[in-house]
């Protein structure tokens, strides 16, 4: 059901951008109950949707009078829930007292409208007439306050975060745009349209052409102040390329009349390079973060990124781009052995400011591996093979700091490398890709053994599980980033993301990467044609798998 050129992409973690219009609509209003404490509360008939979209919104405890609204906007294949539990926005809403918008696209899972006339026009229609609405609402019915509304994105919610603060730039006082591309870029005349020029980093203008379609076509005639604008890209994105970062870095730089030249350059954070673009007064209007070596997957949670993103737009109350600096040492590269435990390993950090408590976090870590809120990491890998784990230590000011590196864990258990049928133990049978199908989406099942390309399988040193069909490769894929139990495994267009990485594993068992689920055969039956999802892990033969 989704359209082709969203399928060729997963924009992850990935985009969609927020509008606000009507502020005055907040003031004199008796606010409506407030939802749940603490919880993600779907808002149904919030004003005009012409293209259906779901308004999830999130109300912290502490909320704020008179809050601040931040509008957060998911990736292709993403969800409003999704970013919601994703990233660390929900968090820091808890300590600042902010709320947070999550909306999510229609039909669910996909890409937001960034390249249609209607989407790249002030009022035009499409997506960003929902998301207008949202704002709307929530300043109408929670007090929320219409000179203090910001937007965030990430992949296709990045795009549409560079779409709206054209569009709406009297609403937006700032946004911060992850894995984006400049407002224009990817214009097809078409909804939903894919543009895999701009996609690839092909697409290169003046500053100037990029700053007069912001000026002409977005909101023609409008002469006033204009939001500041933070910038994320990743240098080995292979889904957005990297050189998105310096077009929309020329664009906003020419829209919000400051030199290209950057004010002062730093490394806030190992492998973070950061351009500050100041006007004459001293204030930053773009900011620039080059993160090295990251693909398509930022904002990463448990880091500081989110954390710097509402530090830029001032939601933590500081108004500005200082504040404490956390740094996490990094303990070098580590080995292990699969199925036996580690020696365990302290991870230490420092904070710029006395008196702070470090609450420490991390992703990537081997299976069998954790880490303790002082940093203290333990257990005993459960599956080989080589991980980049990041560590993250946050004070209680919210500012944040990490650190990245490798740890190999040999022993049996991944089958990198390996190429063949991947047999069901329990049915006998072979993983299959229906009808040899190249349509990404599709689910997976079981089928007699051919020895056919659809039913060879390849774990490559990506932890990817892939088939090649006449000439296409798919990746095995959690579908819509599922961590739940009945989420299907499905085959999509390769793109490094977590739920596209799996753990063949020693004892039998194939887990998602992500979800820490196996991989299962629906109701463990033997029949051809049985579909393949995830599953809590159970022991099952069902859940039995050999490689070759």
């Amino acid at each position: 059901m989704l359209r082709s050129w969203y399928l060729k992409f997963r924009l992850l973690g990935l985009l969609g951008v927020l509008l606000a219009v009507g502020a005055a609509f907040g003031l004199g209003l008796p606010a409506a109950p407030r939802a749940a404490a603490a919880s993600l509360t779907q808002i149904t008939n919030f004003g005009t949707n012409p293209t259906n979209l779901q308004m999830y919104l999130y109300v912290p405890n502490n909320v704020k009078a008179n809050p601040p609204i931040l509008l957060a906007l998911h990736g292709c294949q993403g969800s409003g829930p999704y970013l919601y539990s994703s990233t660390d926005f929900g968090k820091l809403a808890d300590q600042y007292g902010f709320i947070v918008i999550y909306p999510s696209s229609n039909p669910s899972g996909s890409c937001w409208d960034v390249s249609s006339d209607q989407a790249l026009t002030r009022g035009g229609g499409s997506d960003p007439v929902g998301l207008m609405s949202m704002i709307t609402y929530t300043e109408q019915h929670y007090g929320g306050n219409p000179n203090s509304v910001y937007v965030t994105g990430e992949s296709s919610g990045g795009m549409m975060t560079n779409v709206m603060l054209a569009d709406y730039p009297d609403v937006f006082k700032a946004g911060a745009a992850f894995m984006g591309v400049p407002y224009h870029c990817f214009y097809t005349g078409t909804v939903k349209g894919w543009n895999g020029a701009c996609a690839g980093g092909q697409v290169s203008m003046t500053a100037q052409a990029w700053g007069d379609l912001v000026r002409n076509d977005a909101d023609p005639g409008y002469n006033g102040p204009r939001p500041r604008v933070q910038l994320w890209h990743g240098t080995a994105d292979t889904t957005l390329n990297y050189n998105n970062l310096a077009e929309e870095t020329k664009q906003w730089t020419n829209v919000l009349g400051v030199s290209q030249t950057p004010s002062s350059t730093d490394t806030p954070v190992t492998n973070w390079n950061r351009s500050r673009y100041n006007n004459s007064s001293g204030s930053t209007q773009v900011e620039a973060y080059s993160i090295v070596g990251a693909g398509h997957q930022l904002p990463i949670q448990g880091t500081q990124m989110a954390y710097y993103a509402i530090h830029f737009m001032g939601l933590d109350g500081s108004g500005s781009t200082s504040g404490n600096t956390v740094t996490v040492t990094n303990p070098g590269s580590q080995t292990a052995t699969s199925g036996t435990a580690i020696n365990p390993l302290q991870i230490n950090a420092t904070d710029s400011a006395a008196g702070q408590t470090l609450t420490y976090s991390a992703t990537g870590l081997p299976p069998g591996l954790s880490i303790s809120a002082g940093g203290l990491i333990s257990g005993t890998p459960s599956s080989g093979g080589t991980f980049t784990t990041v560590v993250s230590a946050t004070d209680t000011t919210g500012a944040a700091g990490s650190t990245s590196f490798s740890w190999t864990v040999s022993g049996t258990g991944t089958g990198t490398g390996s190429t063949g049928p991947l047999h069901a133990v329990g049915a006998g049978k072979c993983l299959d890709d229906p009808n040899s199908t190249t349509t990404p989406g599709t689910q997976q099942q079981i089928h007699s053994c051919t020895g056919g390309a659809n039913q060879t399988w390849t774990h490559n040193s990506s932890n990817e599980l892939t088939v090649t069909v006449a000439g296409t490769t798919l990746c095995l894929d959690a579908n819509a980033k599922g961590t739940t139990n009945g989420t299907k495994a499905i085959v999509w267009t390769c793109n490094g993301q977590t739920n596209q990485q799996w753990n063949v594993n020693a004892n039998g068992t194939i887990t998602g990467v992500q979800s820490g689920l196996c991989l299962d055969v629906t109701g463990a039956s033997t029949a051809d044609g049985a579909l393949v999802e995830l599953w809590s892990c159970n022991g099952g033969s069902n859940q039995q798998w050999t490689l070759g």
